[in-house]
């Protein structure tokens, strides 16, 4: 409760809101709007009084959570690409199993991710507005959908190439054999 509660002094609801956007901006360089929000905040806590949160929390740095979705969906082709790239290069990542043997771990280490951009976990598709049935026309035209299709078939590809197939295309949803390394 302790760290909830030093938390929310860092909220809307208190006097020191702005101060505290101030900052985060000042600490957080690449953060995007100058109010505080919670996950900044949450992790400004977690950082800086180390001796008194940090060393009670874990913090997953080495895998790519979360990503805005236009900037993660220009990633794919390459992200597919160094897929590609390390499979030909290693015989057991070549393999094709349709069970968790395949070795995910092979996938995960170090000496596949060394120096490679890594795909986020979620991709968020915030201010497409896709539940009420009209895009946000701050996208042009189908921007949304599209790319919305792309992460989906993105996603299907991790699976898929498991199983030998894969969505050549990401723009498309059709199916194909992947091409023998």
């Amino acid at each position: 409760m302790d760290l909830i509660e030093e938390w929310a002094l860092m909220g809307p609801q208190t006097q020191n809101f702005e101060k505290w956007g101030k900052t985060l901006t000042s600490v957080f360089k690449d953060k995007p709007f100058p109010l505080p929000d919670y996950q900044s905040a949450l992790i400004y806590l977690l950082f800086t009084d180390k001796k008194r949160w940090g060393d009670k929390t874990y913090l997953e740095s080495e895998y790519y959570l979360n990503s805005y979705w236009e900037a993660t969906v220009k990633m794919y082709d390459n992200l597919t690409g160094s897929y590609t790239e390390m499979e030909m290069n290693d015989k057991v990542l070549r393999t094709r199993h349709a069970e968790k043997v395949k070795g995910l771990e092979a996938w995960e280490s170090k000496k596949y991710r060394k120096g490679r951009e890594r795909g986020p976990f979620v991709t968020h598709f915030t201010g497409c507005q896709p539940c009420n049935g009209e895009h946000n026309p701050q996208y042009k035209g189908e921007t949304c959908w599209n790319e919305m299709k792309r992460a989906l078939n993105f996603a299907d590809n991790q699976v898929l190439r498991n199983f030998g197939f894969v969505h050549p295309d990401l723009s498309s949803s059709d199916v194909s054999n992947l091409p023998k390394l």
